[in-house]
């Protein structure tokens, strides 16, 4: 089992949803999305978790490394809505992570009401759920 991802660019974030399974797979295509995001936008990236029904410890790690190759481009990563199953316990040089209980108080976090004001242009999996 892998994830499904859509991305949405901001004018200043991004925000990237996922669903399905952050095991091995999909950790693989997570950072296939971190890379399509660092090619399509500016800013924060907010990684949406409320889709995902749990991640492994590859999961976590990719997200822990995506984070790094963020900030090599002057941008950060911030996760919203975490599985039940794990928390994410970060190595000592990997860089700060902000971890939002939900969507809606990342982008609050940011000044942002709500996601349809941002509008922006949207690419998504061909998987991902309608």
């Amino acid at each position: 089992m892998t994830i499904e991802w859509q991305y949405t660019a901001g004018e200043d974030f991004g925000l990237l949803s996922l669903a399905g399974y952050l095991g091995p797979e999909g950790a693989h295509r997570f950072s296939g999305a971190i890379g399509w995001v660092l090619a399509r936008g500016t800013g924060p990236v907010m990684v949406d978790m409320a889709g995902l029904r749990g991640w492994s410890i590859e999961g976590q790690l990719a997200v822990t490394e995506a984070a790094r190759r963020l900030t090599e481009h002057g941008r950060s990563l911030e996760l919203a809505a975490i599985p039940a199953d794990g928390s994410l316990v970060p190595d000592g040089d990997c860089p700060p992570i902000a971890v939002h209980s939900d969507l809606p108080a990342a982008l609050a976090a940011h000044g942002v009401r709500d996601q349809a004001d941002e509008g922006g242009q949207e690419w998504r999996t061909s998987g991902w759920p309608t």
